[in-house]
């Protein structure tokens, strides 16, 4: 099955992500691809979608946050553009209040989870702003961390108003945060496209495989479970898994149920209708070989009673 290559675009309000965007389009017009951007605004009207050529497919996301209050939306916009557009890449913007691991979650829906290939988060950093977040409030200081700790890329724009020394600290407080992430200095998100492209391309030998703080895994079941199995497993997971959602069906049951589970705590919703059984799992350094295996295992073993 053909998957859509999934870039989020995360940053802090003006710290160059709209640039960002407008460069990685102009890449894809001479790569020739089906390209896709999904747009999120906080207010009721866009502010950057006229930085989006007509040609480019362009879905906007206004009056919420796209990791809170329109989660809705968003499932739904990705799931139109894969069944009608069928792109090769998909470009999501958030806004400037967005936390990246609430985006990743909020897109990773388990009705098409497994059509989505998650290239990696690109996050930008004012430097500016980064060398002055102690004037911030505390929630967006925090905001500014959770930015650069869960980023894949990293850009550092607007050194050339930073001094020497400045530029210095400022990479050995952010590298000191995400020692994983790639960290580029630039001005005017200017970075070499290949590069950004090498970076993310997961496989590719000749390119340096960025090793992501957050890591997806989606687990298509083929059968019912038993119920007291499947929650015999989870309480056997590792700590570093956050957060898991999708459809579970039990032996028990003709339908199956929506499951969420955060913070170590299940919660199962019966559905009236048959859904498919992905079950997305994110989380932070997690040997996924085990978690398929456990679950192999489990269909088996409920699969043989």
């Amino acid at each position: 099955m053909k998957k859509a290559e999934v870039y989020i675009l995360s940053g802090f309000l003006g710290s160059g992500k709209t640039t960002l965007l407008k460069r990685l389009l102009e890449d894809e017009r001479l790569l020739g691809r089906n390209v896709a951007v999904i747009m999120n605004e906080l207010g009721q009207v866009s502010i950057d979608s006229d930085a989006v050529e007509e040609d480019v497919l362009l879905k906007e996301l206004l009056g919420g946050c796209i990791c809170c209050s329109i989660q809705d939306k968003l499932e739904a916009q990705l799931q139109g553009l894969l069944i009608n557009e069928q792109p090769d890449v998909i470009y999501i913007e958030t806004t400037g209040a967005a936390h990246p691991v609430e985006v990743l979650d909020s897109i990773l829906s388990p009705l098409f989870a497994d059509q989505l290939l998650i290239k990696g988060i690109l996050t930008a950093v004012d430097g500016l702003r980064w060398r002055d977040r102690k004037a911030l409030s505390p929630q967006l200081q925090q905001l500014l961390l959770e930015q650069v700790k869960n980023a894949d890329l990293i850009l550092i724009n607007k050194i050339d108003m930073l001094k020497e020394s400045e530029k210095a600290q400022l990479i050995f407080e952010i590298q000191g945060l995400n020692p994983h992430a790639h960290c580029l200095l630039t001005n005017y998100s200017k970075v070499p496209i290949e590069r950004l492209r090498g970076l993310s391309q997961v496989g590719n030998k000749e390119s340096r495989h960025i090793h992501l703080n957050l890591s997806t895994y989606v687990y298509q079941f083929k059968n019912a479970i038993c119920d007291t199995s499947f929650e015999e497993f989870l309480k056997q997971l590792p700590n570093t898994i956050y957060r898991i959602k999708g459809y579970v069906k039990f032996q028990y049951s003709e339908y199956p149920f929506l499951f969420q589970y955060a913070y170590g705590m299940p919660l199962y919703m019966k559905e009236y209708m048959n859904m498919p059984l992905n079950l997305v799992f994110i989380g932070e350094n997690v040997d996924w070989d085990i978690i398929q295996a456990q679950l192999s295992s489990l269909e088996r073993e409920d699969a043989a009673r």
